[in-house]
């Protein structure tokens, strides 16, 4: 059982955004919380410097889009809170994670943190409002809460938790009733399911249905008693009259729709009664079971995967590939970081030279140094950073565009990402899958040969 809760994370008055996301972090790292940051995971970003992360898509999303607005959202916290007893901090944090995964599409970083400093075991899971190709932000609205309260009662489900039944109210049951709009389409789709043989033949059908049409320069209809003609587009874009005669020559495709390739893990049932699980369980698991692997295997099919031999080295070959690129968005993005610390000593360089100088020519008076000494610490931090830098240093633009150009390598990098992301966990989920069923199977096998043997 999981209670959720999506917060929205604003800027506080006197504080920088940077200062914000990094209080609000700091918490949710919190290493008493966290048993000193066994529990903590992360998606697409460094835990350590987590905030500066964050920051750094904000500011590159403001960069390249001009859009800042005040009392802007700077990222998200999803709260989920577990009933005492009923999961484990390693459970928990692996039901945060695949929660933000789900919620997130894959599309925000997000660091997921379990706390276990009280009875109930809780996830602090933070996610950045800027996506991770920086061009667009995560948008709210009040049914992301229900989305996310029903997504992790199907998580909780599937890890066989129990779930918050839903509130029963008492009195009459609200009353929902079809729009007009809605009426039309249903009328158009009896229609459409009869096979009409053209347009025309569609349009006559509906005139018989009580329908008038308006023809002209947007073909537009009216109802029953109804005193204003809907145009057919504005039913949506699978009504539109182009659509329409896509449809009736058979023609018409979804654009947008994707191939479901993915396919469930199989459940452990033996450790599932060993943690107390009933009967009922037990029977649910096996039918879950069977289903995931068919799905296993036509995925295998689908791959031309004939053996386990070869799905083991095509797995091995897949994490491999996967760790190397992961490993090359860290190198540009290290790189990224420090050519990001090194701009900002120039600049701070450049605001403080002149009260350097003077600092100088006062022969490093003591009340001169006071007086500046926020201004002297930033010259001599950049000073001694241009040291540590040991080349020519380059020039801000020069720095702008170097950092332009690798944030664009980042953008390239993560798009291969998801694909090799996406193909590692189906292989990976498949040799699990194939390698339990082995097990399942080889178990199962015992049981029939023990109960063969005579007994003596």
């Amino acid at each position: 059982m999981a209670a959720t809760r999506l917060i929205a994370m604003h800027k506080n008055i006197g504080k920088s955004v940077g200062q914000c996301l990094a209080s609000r972090t700091d918490y949710a790292k919190d290493e008493d919380k966290t048993e000193d940051g066994k529990y903590i995971t992360a998606y697409a970003c460094n835990v350590d410097i987590v905030e500066k992360e964050f920051l750094d898509s904000r500011n590159e999303y403001i960069r390249t889009t001009g859009r800042e607005y005040k009392g802007d959202i700077i990222a998200y916290q999803i709260r989920q809170s577990f009933k005492p007893g009923e999961v484990t901090p390693e459970e928990a944090n692996a039901i945060g994670y695949e929660t933000a995964m789900r919620f997130t599409k894959g599309n925000h970083q997000f660091i997921c943190c379990t706390h276990v400093d009280k009875e109930h075991i809780h996830n602090h899971i933070i996610y950045n409002s800027v996506n991770l190709h920086c061009d667009k932000k995560f948008r709210d609205s009040w049914f992301c809460g229900i989305g996310l309260r029903h997504l992790s009662d199907m998580i909780c489900l599937e890890h066989g938790l129990s779930v918050i039944e839903p509130y029963k109210h008492k009195g009459k049951k609200p009353i929902y009733q079809k729009s007009y709009r809605q009426d039309i389409r249903d009328a158009i789709d009896k229609i459409l399911a009869g096979k009409p043989k053209n347009l025309e033949a569609l349009i006559s059908e509906l005139e018989k249905a009580g329908y008038e049409i308006k023809r002209g320069k947007h073909l537009a209809l009216r109802g029953h008693g109804r005193k204003n003609f809907v145009r057919f587009r504005s039913l949506g874009k699978e009504y539109s009259v182009e659509a329409l005669k896509n449809k009736i020559e058979g023609t018409y495709e979804i654009k947008g729709f994707k191939k479901d390739v993915s396919f469930d893990l199989l459940v452990d049932i033996q450790e599932k009664i060993r943690q107390g699980k009933g009967i009922g369980y037990v029977r649910w698991s096996k039918k879950f079971n069977n289903k995931a692997i068919m799905k296993t295997l036509l995925f295998l099919n689908d791959r031309g995967i004939r053996s386990y031999a070869e799905l083991k080295e095509k797995a091995d070959v897949s994490a491999a590939d996967f760790r190397k690129h992961t490993d090359s968005i860290r190198a540009v993005e290290g790189k990224i970081d420090e050519l990001g610390k090194l701009r900002k000593h120039l600049v701070n360089f450049n605001k403080t030279r002149a009260i350097f100088e003077e600092y100088k020519k006062s022969h490093y008076s003591k009340k001169f140094f006071e007086a500046h000494r926020e201004e002297i610490t930033k010259c001599r931090a950049a000073k001694n950073a241009f040291n540590e830098y040991g080349q020519k240093l380059p020039s801000i633009k020069e720095l702008n565009n170097e950092i332009g150009r690798l944030m664009q390598d980042k953008k390239s990098l993560y798009r291969e990402y998801y694909l090799k992301r996406d193909n590692n966990k189906n292989l990976q989920e498949a040799k699990r899958n194939v390698e339990m069923f082995l097990q399942i199977d080889a178990k199962d096998t015992d049981k029939k040969i023990e109960k063969s043997q005579p007994s003596r």
